[in-house]
């Protein structure tokens, strides 16, 4: 498959030569355009001005020009912005669509929601789901990382933004490309009130995702407005093919409209003013905005993704303001580490709202890089910000239009300080490493790799670099190298090979265990058998290993079940001793006990779910889960280790859970219907595949899931947390016991007890007491032999009567911990420390 580089540039090309099939040149040249060429990069662009020579690019045509002196004929502030838009788009019979979280839980391709599509991928697109109205508008927050060293700097770029969206999805029939670009530019000409003579539109060319098609880009003195991309074909190994669904992607930067109708000299301060006016106020600087309006023109021109040697285009503009390049900079890059505080503690507050969390794997990654960032620039400067205020502000600011950022503010600002202690206890680790790295050249993989372990700063190391006598060169887009090479290591861990069996030509299976999880006893029909051992029925009750549960065992008409799968949405057995053919009619037995327990270990995992996110905070999901016969494990997001108090506090809301005995709601809901009733928490641990979504709800905790459930929640017994630790960074993991497992986990800890009273001679409440005299007496008997000198003799001898009054769970727990060991390893532990006390007796008389 071609890369989609290189199929835009193809189809540009193609598109160029037959500029009638592929834009809407009738309804352009009916609006007064006609076609040119730019002189300067070869682009063909539309404008109503015959003589024009340069497209819409600001490097064509002179940079930034609308600064002090806007086109539109209307003006609007943020807030006002999108209000017009959709009040423009809904007169015409859109539908509005409410934003999605910048977290894309519903897709298994990415992590961040990077445009106004994204929601609607890959169900809507695909033709699979039905949308709410073929034509529809939403204001869709995203989260791009390419851009980090662009903020500030060139007064329109961001990490987080939001992308107005204008969308259709039509059959090929009902497709009309001139209908969209008309009442587009009917809503620039007359809802923005930009002139026509004004606009440059150019033609260019869209690929992604495997699909790919024209775009026009709408451009006003050297702004782009807004991009209509016209999606209508798939890539193929060899060619294309039509969507059957083809879509109008219009995305338009709610951030522009306010920064461009205004004419402000950054959008900065239009985007959020608040929070702009308090960190003028705060570090005392302020933008000069007659030095501002004549920077700007060139400032587009400092996109570090553009440009090669970004110095020389400081040194040109220095020259063309009349301005030392070194004062230059000092006024534009101040300004620019305060509109990326500013911007990032945004970006920040819609990821951390959303559910996601900074770490040093995934999409955390991404979001640790921008919040250490802001911390490093806040600190460089000298600058005393309250995070947690500048969060709150932005809430407040945008409250009219995303509500949903005020609700979890206490957890959003907890979490942020969390972040911020590590970014300085990693700032007093990072001292030491840079010493002894500038002794010698440091290279970009040296660089990334200190700032990927250990949080290290490229400018600190310059610093330290410059005070040695070294010099560093820092790339101008440092960190989004950093961000893009940590994507496409994700992106490589990702790459597997499933094994297959050939099932083509056969139907879905038919599921029996979705109901009750007693359905333990059912009839089928062979479909076919696969290399004697694998068998498919037209339905079955057998569970095949998925999310994270085990797979049911049992009988076919006496042949044993081994092992059971999925594969796409057919069901295989693996049978021992198999001699069914196709055609036959089969008997269905379920391992019954077994079934019940991975039934109570399931659920028991959707209860602990729901009480870690009750005690912890709604930043809480669950990032994997395991459920075997004897034990099962939840990993959840969360910031820190676990204190004993929190484990309690979750325990007992567990046991409060079964207690009460919950009904377990499971329901069938299509995937619009459940995400629009219950919200995008349905999608706890992952993608979900399918139409419809099995939908298991146990109080507040409602997940799209398709395992064999309890129908009320006594039914999974008692559920006991046996150990809580880090996985890794953002991730805790949580193990746990429930029904018969507890039982015989509870017996097997007696049973440690019991032994280890035995080896010590004393009854099960003196353990504790005992091993901790037990290790005190080995420590100061090995150091003093150590010393030379001759240990007293009652050292050797066990006296503590010391009663401790626990259950027999907090018994062992407590003399575990004494000698550091696990609680299955404690008798054997304790013998060993008797016989290497005794070792030791010896060697204090002379003895062998």
């Amino acid at each position: 498959m071609k890369p989609d580089k290189q199929v835009k540039a193809e189809f540009r090309e193609t598109a160029s030569k037959n500029p009638e099939k592929h834009y809407p040149v009738s309804v352009l040249k009916q609006n007064g355009f006609s076609r040119h060429k730019c002189q300067t990069c070869g682009k063909f662009f539309w404008s109503v001005s015959a003589g024009a020579k340069a497209c819409g690019d600001p490097a064509c045509s002179g940079g930034y020009r609308f600064v002090g002196d806007s086109p539109a004929k209307k003006q609007f502030d943020y807030l006002e912005a999108w209000q017009a838009f959709k009040k423009f788009f809904k007169n015409k019979g859109y539908y509005e669509y409410k934003p999605y979280p910048v977290v894309a839980r519903w897709r298994e391709d990415v992590y961040w929601v990077g445009a106004s599509v994204y929601p609607f991928q890959p169900f809507v697109v695909s033709g699979e789901i039905k949308p709410k109205s073929n034509a529809a508008i939403i204001p869709q927050p995203c989260l791009r990382f390419n851009d980090i060293d662009n903020v500030g700097i060139t007064g329109s770029h961001y990490v987080c933004f939001d992308m107005l969206g204008q969308l259709h999805f039509e059959k090929a029939q009902d497709y009309d490309l001139e209908l969209y670009w008309s009442e587009y530019f009917e809503w620039l000409t007359k809802g923005m009130g930009v002139p026509s003579h004004e606009l440059a539109v150019h033609e260019d060319a869209w690929a992604g995702g495997g699909n790919f098609g024209p775009c026009m880009e709408f451009f006003s003195r050297g702004m782009e407005i807004g991009n209509q991309v016209y999606m209508q074909y798939k890539t193929l190994e060899n060619g294309f093919e039509e969507l059957q669904i083809k879509v109008l992607d219009m995305g338009q930067g709610h951030e522009r409209i306010p920064w461009f109708t205004t004419g402000k000299s950054t959008s900065y301060e239009t985007t959020f003013p608040p929070v702009a006016r308090h960190l003028y106020k705060l570090t005392g600087l302020k933008a000069d905005e007659k030095f501002m309006q004549s920077f700007l023109p060139y400032s587009a021109l400092l996109n570090v993704d553009e440009v090669e040697d970004v110095e020389s285009v400081w040194q040109m503009i220095s020259k063309k303001l009349g301005v030392e390049k070194t004062e230059l900079k000092e006024k534009v890059l101040s300004l620019a580490a305060l509109y990326s505080v500013a911007e990032h503690s945004r970006a920040a507050l819609f990821a951390l709202n959303d559910g996601a969390l900074p770490s040093n794997v995934g999409g955390g990654y991404n979001l640790r890089v921008i919040m250490r960032r802001m911390f490093e620039l806040s600190e460089k400067n000298d600058w005393q910000v309250d995070f947690s205020g500048l969060v709150e502000m932005h809430a407040a600011f945008l409250k009219p239009l995303y509500p949903a950022l005020s609700q979890n503010l206490p957890d959003v600002s907890e979490i942020i300080e969390n972040e911020k202690q590590k970014f300085h206890l990693s700032r007093e680790r990072a001292a030491g490493i840079i010493k002894g790295v500038v002794t010698t050249t440091v290279s970009l993989d040296k660089l990334v790799e200190l700032y990927d372990s250990h949080g290290i700063s490229p400018e600190a190391v310059a610093a330290e670099a410059k005070r040695a006598g070294q010099k560093v060169n820092v790339p101008d887009n440092f960190y989004a190298l950093v961000a893009e090479r940590h994507e496409n290591r994700e992106q490589a861990t990702k790459t597997k090979k499933d094994f297959q069996l050939d099932l083509s030509g056969l139907p879905d299976t038919e599921i029996l265990y979705y109901g009750d999880w007693k359905t333990t006893e059912f009839s089928a029909k062979v479909l076919r058998v696969v290399s004697n051992e694998f068998v498919v029925l037209d339905k079955t009750a057998f569970y095949p290993t998925s999310g994270g549960q085990l797979f049911d065992t049992g009988f076919l008409d006496g042949a044993r079940v081994v092992d059971v799968f999925r594969q796409g949405k057919i069901i295989v057995h693996k049978l021992e001793n198999n001699s069914m053919r196709e055609g036959m009619a089969v008997k269905g037995k379920i391992d019954f006990e077994r079934r019940k327990q991975l039934m109570q270990h399931h659920s028991g995992v959707h209860v602990l779910n729901l009480c870690a996110r009750k005690v912890l905070g709604p930043h809480v999901y669950q990032a994997g889960a395991a459920k075997t016969t004897s034990k099962a494990r939840l990993d959840i997001t969360h910031y820190d280790n676990l204190s004993d108090e929190q484990v309690k506090k979750i325990q007992q809301c567990c046991s409060d859970a079964i207690k009460k005995d919950l009904v377990v709601k499971k329901e069938f809901l299509p995937r619009e219907e459940a995400e629009e009733k219950y919200g995008m928490r349905i999608y706890q641990g992952g993608f979900i595949p399918g139409r419809n979504l099995r939908i298991v709800t146990i109080g507040d905790d409602v997940e799209a899931c398709g395992g064999t459930h309890a129908n009320r929640t006594g039914e999974i017994g008692q559920i006991k947390i046996i150990g809580s630790s880090k996985v890794q960074d953002g991730i805790i993991r949580l193990n746990l016991v429930a029904g018969h497992a507890l039982e015989s986990s509870s017996k097997k800890e007696s049973d440690y007890l019991v032994q280890t009273a035995g080896i010590l001679g004393v009854r099960p409440s003196l353990v504790p007491g005992r091993v901790e005299e037990l290790f005190s007496k080995w420590k100061k008997a090995k150091k003093a032999l150590k010393q030379g000198k001759k240990p007293e003799q009652d050292l050797f001898a066990l006296f503590s009567a010391q009663e401790t009054m626990l259950d027999e769970e907090g018994l062992l727990k407590k003399a575990s911990a004494a000698l550091s060991t696990k609680p299955e390893h404690l008798p054997n532990t304790v013998k060993r420390f008797l016989r290497e006390l005794e070792e030791l007796r010896k060697k204090s008389l002379g003895q062998k």
